[in-house]
């Protein structure tokens, strides 16, 4: 057997998530019937393992997932013979052989997430699939202090949604970043960790539009690490603005500080 690393990029938005369930589309589902087309299997046997979820309507750039393949084919045959027989609204962006050792999910060091805010005073319509939607003034100063204070080893527990099935809240962020596109009027967010709870991102985005838009105090953050009450958070922003960027193994950003963390279990 011949285990590939498979990255993937696809629009989230008529999926009803990654991990698969019964009666509906998902991405681990589709791409989980392709690989078995593939393989020329009557019975699909061949399991497919994601670095992890993402929820409904939720997009990815880069996702990575792996599987055990019967044939030794060339990258570029189940580059080429995925892509033909996937949707339109996935593609594979890379494949690779790795060591049998190798693991989508377990082998994670880090993550990187993307999210986009249409700050127009009504939701654009030819954007909101892909895309929040804030209406109200954004402080960019306000944001970035808002933004540097994710940044290190916190106790998350106000930025969990209820369902997550987490042993431990505590993560680390290496880079919390923002900036303002006045072209496409979006405040555009990224935030780059060892490993990200259930909601975590859309919540935190939620409490940094409030800080930005004067509903919360700037310094409001520290608090709610100490308060580790998801209700004290508020708002869980909408799954359409929300982006997979990319997923870190080691070895592949050998000079960012997630060298020193061990992946999250």
């Amino acid at each position: 057997m011949i285990r590939y690393k498979v990255t993937l990029a696809y629009d989230g938005t008529l999926f009803s998530g990654f991990e698969r369930q019964p009666q509906q589309r998902t991405i681990e589902g589709v791409i989980t019937q392709k690989v078995n087309i593939m393989a020329k299997n009557p019975h699909p046997s061949i399991v497919v393992y994601g670095s992890g979820r993402t929820d409904a309507g939720v997009h990815a750039l880069a996702q990575v997932v792996h599987f055990d393949f019967p044939f030794d084919l060339p990258v570029e045959a189940v580059y080429r013979g995925l892509n033909s027989l996937l949707p339109l609204d996935m593609e594979i962006v890379k494949v690779e052989k790795v060591s049998n050792q190798f693991h989508a999910r377990y082998d994670v060091s880090g993550k990187r997430y993307f999210y986009r805010l249409d700050l127009g005073e009504f939701q654009n319509p030819f954007k909101r699939h892909y895309t929040g939607h804030w209406r109200f003034p954004i402080d960019m100063n306000k944001v970035q202090a808002a933004l540097s204070d994710f940044v290190g080893e916190h106790d998350f527990s106000s930025f969990v949604a209820s369902g997550s099935t987490a042993r431990s809240n505590i993560r680390t962020i290496y880079e919390a970043k923002g900036k303002l596109d006045k072209n496409g009027n979006e405040l555009q967010l990224e935030f780059y960790g060892n490993g990200f709870l259930y909601n975590m991102v859309r919540i935190m985005v939620g409490v940094v539009v409030e800080i930005g838009s004067g509903r919360r105090p700037v310094d409001d953050i520290p608090r709610l690490y100490t308060a580790k009450d998801r209700t004290q958070a508020r708002l869980t922003m909408p799954a359409s603005g929300l982006y997979l960027k990319k997923v870190y193994y080691e070895g592949d950003d050998p000079d960012h500080p997630t060298k020193l963390a061990k992946p999250l279990r």
